[in-house]
């Protein structure tokens, strides 16, 4: 018994083993072999020729990077869902144009609206939410270009509704018409009056119509792609202060946060990210480009509510230095208005600030009649290069500089006048223009509530899926 019990108890050892080395056997391995390697190219070609293989970049090229990326962010739209990564600008070009005092210091660009479509040169004003044109006139400023002492190859234009086959009225009852307590019929074509507070006794006044804008597209490494989008804009009858007196005479872009404005009504259509960018180059052009959202690389900060409402881009300032000195005033408040040329600051921020340059800068102070500007000075070409720099402080320690804050005039005997481009104003907040946004491509991010910029040339090329790099050739 006892042997028949070790015979027993072999065979069953025996049996264990051999499943151990059964359940051993049944394990399988598989080579991992990257997409786009060398060996992933050879089976391709193998399979498929020689034409696939030609598709495979060199091995840690930019194209090769650029692959990889574009796959993953095909992944992440996957996982996410559909969202457009399109930029837009207007059909004749993202180009922003600049006229100096000729058109009030503003930033313009071509638009065509309408059916067919008509074109008008409008400034471009992140301070105000309304698109607006100069239309079926009682009160509006010269359309001929002779009248301005601008080079301009076309006549502004004058729009009417009724000459453009896509054309509506808005009515009183229209959830945009934000005038409509004054209607007597809620049918009523929906009127408009808007103040521009940067300008005394500045108004545009008529009714809102609904049309088409003409937009081109990039991305994806597409060619440019023409399409039209329905907008909300006023169809201008009257203009009054300085609209009447030739600023802005083709119309005002409001580039607003507000639901009226051109980039919410675009991203609400799903054509675009809700956000946008404006690029300002030191030779006083620049770029407007829908949907842009930046890099990761940029610097930013949020936009603060007013009274609990996102009415415009506000910003809260902690501090500011000019030079190497940071003055030890509590912050304020700024508004970021692409429509304001110049950049104001609360009566006791701008004396310290005022003050502070003063000190450093090694050039005599003048005065002249009529200046726009309290702070001049007379300076040789070596003393421009020593002007301070002046710099806003955010919250977590983001910092935008302003390298060069003054305007230069060129006076007499080798010398050059030069003016710090800053106002005083006596309400609570100040404001961030043009001026201070010259080398910076500004995001105005109305999805994420924050304004983001960055260095830039303004010179654009889209790479992939939205995401544009640098170049010193601009391609749109």
């Amino acid at each position: 018994m006892e042997c028949d019990r070790v015979v027993v108890l072999v065979v069953v050892v025996v049996l264990l083993c051999c499943q151990f080395e059964a359940s051993i056997g049944l394990t399988f391995s598989s080579k991992l072999i990257h997409r786009f390697s060398d060996e992933a190219k050879s089976i391709s070609i193998s399979r498929k020729g020689n034409a696939s293989g030609d598709l495979w970049p060199k091995r840690y090229s930019f194209e090769y990077f650029q692959l990889l990326l574009g796959n993953d962010l095909k992944r992440q739209r996957m996982k996410l869902g559909s969202q457009k990564n399109q930029l837009l600008f207007p059909s004749q070009g993202s180009q922003a144009l600049f006229f100096g005092n000729e058109l009030d210091w503003l930033h313009y660009t071509w638009i065509d609206i309408g059916t067919p479509n008509v074109s008008f040169l409008v400034a471009l004003d992140a301070g105000s939410d309304l698109l607006w044109v100069p239309c079926d006139c009682i009160q509006c400023a010269p359309l001929s270009a002779s009248y301005y002492n601008i080079s301009l190859d076309r006549d502004l234009s004058e729009y009417s509704p009724s000459l453009s086959s896509t054309s509506r009225h808005l009515s009183c009852d229209h959830q945009l018409c934000e005038w409509g307590s004054n209607c007597k019929n809620p049918k009523d074509p929906c009127p408009y009056i808007f103040n521009y507070d940067d300008f005394e006794n500045t108004t545009s006044a008529g009714f809102l119509v609904e049309d088409k804008l003409h937009l081109a597209s990039v991305g994806d490494h597409t060619a440019r792609k023409m399409l039209q989008a329905s907008v909300v804009l006023g169809c201008g009858r009257k203009q009054g202060g300085s609209f009447f007196d030739g600023a802005a005479p083709d119309g005002v872009m409001g580039l607003g946060p507000g639901d009226i404005s051109v980039p919410s009504l675009l991203a609400k259509a799903g054509l675009i990210q809700n956000c946008f960018s404006l690029c300002f180059d030191e030779n006083d052009s620049g770029r407007i480009l829908f949907g842009d959202r930046g890099h990761a690389s940029q610097q930013s900060t949020p936009f603060l509510p007013i009274q609990g409402t996102y009415v415009a881009y506000f910003v809260g300032v902690e501090s500011y230095c000019v030079g190497n000195s940071c003055l030890k005033r509590s912050g304020f408040k700024a508004l970021v208005d692409s429509g304001s040329s110049f950049t104001y600051l609360p009566s006791e921020v701008y004396n310290e600030l005022v003050s502070e340059f003063d000190k450093q800068v090694n050039a005599k102070r003048i005065s002249f009649q009529d200046g726009l500007w309290d702070y001049c000075y007379n300076a040789s070409s070596q003393e421009l290069h020593d002007i301070p720099a002046i710099q806003l402080k955010f919250p977590r320690n983001q910092n935008f500089v302003v390298h060069n804050p003054t305007y230069s005039i060129p006076h007499h005997q080798g010398f050059t006048m030069f003016c710090l481009s800053l106002q005083p104003t006596d309400g609570s907040y100040g404001i961030i223009g043009q001026n201070f946004m010259i080398g910076y491509r500004m995001v105005f991010d109305i999805e994420n509530l924050k304004l983001g910029w960055s260095n830039s040339s303004c010179k654009y090329t889209v790479i992939l899926f939205g995401l544009i790099m640098e170049n010193s050739i601009s391609l749109f």
